[in-house]
């Protein structure tokens, strides 16, 4: 009796930690809250009231698994307008929680709170969150880290530890002071002051030295480095002194692992890489500065830097405050564009791929500046760009104005007619040698809030090209609500009798923003599989506040599971 007893003793143990297993593996639903408030903030000797989240620069880092659900209530205690963007998630049928300032909801006034739902939906890496309303992203922004499903392992040797890096840019003045004087002149807006790793500018710039971000190491590890560009405006190189780094994933996608000493990242991507302590124990600076491939303008030219110090290392913790100084690595010029271009060419993803080759709609994008003339009798002093002008911006030069009385995904619901038209062209109006001498009369875009059409499942291809208005530039290319896949990318005009034949079929990496090469072009493919009003847009926020984006519309398709959902009851009103 018993050895009965005990034999269904240990059975019942059994199905209660199978039952445990099988629980503990479910998708969970986590709930937080964000507050916007003004926060004094101390950085190169001056303290200043900045937008944070719950106090925080970065803003609180979240950490889910893959099949999580995500319910953020973020309550606005500032004296701007804001909302939140979750950069990379696909959004799927929950366009209204994606978040850009009227396009999928209208911003959360001072004193208003607004609830984001959203479900993480086969995406695992590092993403992030950020606002997207002005300028409020320079200090509300942090990491969305998406591990994988629970019971399930990465596709590479467990990392001993992982770390975030956000890089970031920093002003010794109010941001949304900033872009208001230079939307105010029409002028280009005043560079940042410094470039930040996790908010801290680090020991090159003065009053940093003891805020410097250490990362541990010991030797013999491999860890894991998750590394965000949330500049405002610029491409940032990134190297740490005497190491190799190989990348395993970008933009919440594994890619193939290969091993670089320099990363370049467009605001808005990421890049996750292992990094193994296999170097005498000593300190070595992690190192990241501009990629800047605009001609004749003013850059922030300054270098950010942390720490990667071995446990090990000598005199790490000396009690009379000194220590070994770190290795400095080299960095590429700013201008280096063959070492950009080597590094965005090598991704790859890790197996073959579905990529769509029967293409519904192939769309050719012209990206890049403008400049508009200004009226007669029109106040000189809101006309400081080049020879009296007002910078602007544009794709198939259309410059994006936001509608401001609703978004446009609730009149793209409701049909509500006056607030987007469905008439954005496929193709430049005119044809002209793109990256060549443009004529001026090609200088001044048409404005406009104008979406380009999709039915629901059609096969999207996109030719994204930059110009040589103004100047040509390296543009980080984002699109809401999809994941995409880069076939190509090349300098020069586009020829597709020529550079079809370089597309890669067969393992192109996923992204979500893409880095469309300075005089050059990328092309990339998508799946129209998610409903709704979707915006592409430069993430140069200098550049969107001029007017380089577009919406995608996309239609329901058939039944609940291919429609969005409804409007929840607390969007925000205009």
């Amino acid at each position: 009796m018993e050895v009965l007893n005990s034999s269904i003793f240990l059975l019942g143990l059994c199905l209660l930690l199978a039952s445990s297993t099988i629980s503990s593996a479910e998708p969970r639903t986590q709930n937080h809250e964000f507050v916007i408030q003004a926060t004094p903030v101390k950085r190169l000797c001056k303290t200043q009231n900045s937008i944070t989240v719950n106090g925080q620069l970065p803003g609180p880092t979240l950490e889910v698994n893959n099949g999580d659900t995500l319910v953020i209530k973020v309550t606005n205690k500032a004296r701007y307008n804001v909302t939140i963007h979750w950069h990379g998630i696909r959004q799927m049928r929950t366009g209204w929680a994606d978040g850009p300032e009227f396009v999928t909801q209208c911003p959360i006034r001072p004193g208003g709170s607004y609830t984001y739902r959203f479900t993480i939906q086969g995406q695992e890496g590092t993403l992030w969150w950020h606002a997207h309303s002005s300028w409020l992203r320079a200090t509300v922004y942090g990491a969305l880290i998406i591990h994988p499903k629970q019971g399930d392992s990465y596709p590479f040797p467990k990392p001993k530890r992982e770390t975030t890096l956000l890089l970031g840019e920093w002003w010794n003045a109010n941001p949304i002071d900033v872009v208001r004087e230079a939307t105010r002149t029409g002028a280009a807006p005043n560079v940042s002051d410094a470039y930040t790793i996790n908010g801290q500018p680090g020991d090159l710039y003065k009053c940093s030295s003891k805020d410097t971000v250490i990362v541990p190491i010991d030797s013999g590890e491999t860890n894991l480095l998750r590394i965000i560009n949330a500049a405002l405006n610029q491409q940032l190189f990134f190297t740490v002194a005497n190491h190799k780094l190989t990348v395993v994933g970008a933009d919440a996608s594994y890619t193939k692992p290969f091993t670089t000493t320099t990363l370049m990242l467009g605001p808005g991507q990421t890049t996750d890489v292992l990094i193994t302590g296999d170097q005498p124990p000593s300190r070595y600076y992690m190192a990241a500065r501009a990629y800047f491939s605009a001609q004749n303008a003013a850059f922030d030219n300054t270098t950010t830097t942390a720490i990667l110090e071995y446990k090990s290392a000598p005199c790490s913790n000396c009690k009379n405050g000194s220590s070994t100084k770190p290795v400095m690595p080299p960095l590429p010029a700013y201008n280096d564009t063959n070492t950009s271009s080597a590094f965005t060419t090598s991704f790859r993803s890790p197996r073959k791929v579905e990529v769509p080759t029967e293409i519904d709609e192939n769309l050719f994008f012209t990206v890049g500046l403008g400049l508009n003339n200004c009226p007669k009798n029109f106040p000189s002093s809101r006309c400081q760009g080049p020879n009296g002008t007002r910078f602007t911006a544009s794709m198939n030069n259309v410059s994006f104005v936001l509608p401001n009385n609703i978004s446009i995904l609730q009149a793209y619901q409701q049909n509500i007619p006056g607030v987007v038209t469905s008439d954005f062209p496929a193709n430049p109006p005119r044809q002209f040698d793109y990256t060549g001498n443009v004529s001026q009369s090609l200088w001044q875009p048409n404005s406009g809030t104008k979406g380009y059409p999709l039915k629901y499942g059609s096969r999207v291809q996109v030719v994204l090209q930059d110009t040589s208005i103004v100047t040509p530039e390296n543009h980080p290319i984002h699109l809401h609500g999809y994941d995409f896949y880069v076939l190509a990318e090349g300098f020069g005009n586009f020829n597709a009798k020529t550079d079809t034949k370089k597309f890669n079929l067969v393992d192109p990496p996923m992204r979500n923003t893409v880095a469309v090469p300075v005089n050059g072009w990328a092309v990339i493919r998508f799946v129209a599989d998610n409903p709704g009003a979707w915006i592409m847009h430069c993430h140069l926020d200098v550049h969107i506040n001029w007017g380089l984006a577009m919406v995608f519309l996309v239609d329901n398709g058939v039944g609940k599971l291919q429609s969005i959902e409804s409007p929840p009851s607390d969007l925000p009103l205009c």
